[in-house]
């Protein structure tokens, strides 16, 4: 019995290690995740007085047919825990930027409803939002490349949404 040269070798873990091209194009993705969040939030708070996720919040009552949410779905858009979405509404009510009242059709569940106060917010913050996200992200790629980044973002996120087989 002969022992294979290192050229015959196999690494039955070879797979376990990523390449030197995946490592740096991982650890780009993983800098990106964590900074770009803050990137945004810092400018909300500073041109806005609302975090991330407040205005994440309001954007999707805005959107959602007669600005309301069940509190569970609003959850879900903004990827908070029922109980820390609940603290977080908690402090737009105090504002005036939204009420909670329970689901007419499923007395079980509450609904989130943007008021008035909090459509005027959302407003006022969203043109230096968008300026913000434009020079950060949209104005950075071409349309192409735009298209692309959301559609590997939309590729991974089902895998990460999809069960586990």
């Amino acid at each position: 019995m002969t022992i294979p040269d290192k050229s015959q070798q196999v690494d039955e873990h070879a797979d376990l290690w990523l390449t030197q091209a995946e490592l740096a194009s991982w650890m780009s993705l993983v800098r990106l995740t964590a900074r770009l969040p803050w990137a945004v939030d810092a400018q909300l708070q500073r041109d806005a007085d609302l975090s991330m996720v407040e205005y994440m919040s309001l954007a999707m009552l805005a959107e959602a047919p007669e600005r309301t949410l069940r509190m569970s779905a609003l959850a879900e858009h903004t990827n908070s825990s029922l109980s820390r979405l609940s603290h977080l509404v908690k402090r737009l009510e105090s504002r005036g930027y939204v009420r909670r009242e329970p689901d007419p059709s499923d007395g079980r569940f509450t609904n989130a409803i943007l008021l008035p106060d909090g459509m005027r917010k959302l407003e006022s913050a969203a043109p230096a939002h968008v300026a913000h996200v434009r020079h950060l992200v949209v104005d950075n790629l071409s349309g192409e490349r735009l298209r692309r980044l959301g559609l590997d973002a939309e590729r991974i996120l089902q895998r990460i949404d999809s069960p586990v087989r």
